[in-house]
């Protein structure tokens, strides 16, 4: 049996912010849950868990579902965010 996980609440808002931007740029397209999660290759439970702000969901999908909405991430567009990711990697 799985040992339940306690997450931080800033964990918590995060993961329930991005859910609730998901769900308002999918309504704002007027895709039903069905059209987002086969674009994005998930099923649709896990697509309302994401909507959910569920932060067990893999971070990949997650990621994945923002990006074909157009949501940004880190509040950056693609070519930010991988200027960001060379900086990240020069510190590391």
């Amino acid at each position: 049996m799985r040992k339940p996980h306690t997450f931080h609440p800033q964990t918590l808002d995060a993961a329930m912010l991005l859910g609730l931007e998901v769900a308002r740029a999918r309504r704002e397209r007027r895709w039903t849950t069905n059209d987002l999660s086969e674009r994005a290759g998930i099923s649709p439970v896990t697509l309302r868990k994401i909507e959910r702000g569920n932060p067990t969901v893999e971070l990949g999908a997650a990621f994945e579902v923002a990006t074909l909405l157009g949501i940004s991430l880190f509040a950056a567009d693609r070519k930010e965010l991988s200027t960001m990711v060379e900086h990240a990697r020069t510190r590391l």
